[in-house]
């Protein structure tokens, strides 16, 4: 073999070690960017389903004095700092929160009957004022925080003691041509219904029945009190 041959047989050796060291440089930069997409996607994922909970640790039925029968339900305070507690939501200090202060109305229907809010959902003299509570039977839901912040209709019916779930309200649970509806200001909300942001008044409608037990029309407003 001549001088030649060998370098120029060198030199292809060089080149093919240099391409085989580019293509694992490649084939670790693909690891490294899908790796670091996949560990993306699982903290996005995370994000959503945190979001989707309400913010709450527990699951409904999980926390304490939760009303699981039929309607109607009372204002259910014995057990209201054990709950604030548990969905990691603190009472107001002293009073009522002015970072935030909006309110909402809720109407609820079972079975095609109006089931009524009872006054003082979220206030107790022992426990103080929850973020969200109801002073009288208006359905009128006051939002009030120290700091901006936002809150969902499934931590409201955690504050209140009552099960809300996609499919059961209180005792109620769709099947047999039943099923649960929330409508915000008219309009059909097809979401997880715990996930609800909370926003200023709106007019919330939980109907619990068959289509044809649905109130005609559906609530699409509320005249809130000069000031709310």
């Amino acid at each position: 073999m001549s001088r030649n041959q060998t370098r120029q047989r060198r030199r292809q050796a060089a080149l093919a070690r240099q391409a085989a060291e580019r293509h694992r440089r490649q084939r670790r930069r693909r690891l490294q960017i899908a790796a670091a997409l996949a560990a993306l996607a699982l903290a996005t994922l995370a994000v959503i389903a945190i979001s989707r909970a309400g913010h709450s640790r527990e699951a409904p039925a999980a926390l304490p004095g939760m009303q699981t029968g039929p309607a109607p339900w009372g204002a259910n305070t014995a057990d209201l700092a054990a709950r604030l507690r548990a969905i990691g939501v603190p009472p107001l200090d002293p009073v009522e929160g002015t970072a935030v202060h909006i309110h909402q109305h809720l109407d609820i229907y079972v079975d095609g009957g109006k089931v009524p809010v009872p006054a003082l959902i979220g206030i107790d003299p022992a426990a103080g004022f929850a973020p969200l509570h109801v002073h009288d039977t208006s359905g009128v839901i006051h939002v009030e925080s120290p700091t901006v912040r936002s809150y969902t209709l499934g931590q409201f019916f955690a504050v209140w003691g009552v099960r809300l779930t996609p499919s059961c309200l209180g005792g109620d649970c769709a099947g047999s041509g039943r099923a649960l509806r929330v409508y915000v200001n008219g309009r059909l909300d097809q979401a997880d219904p715990t996930t609800l942001v909370l926003e200023p008044h709106q007019e919330i409608v939980i109907a619990y029945g068959t289509a044809a037990q649905l109130p005609s029309p559906i609530p699409s407003s509320y005249r809130f009190p000069s000031g709310e």
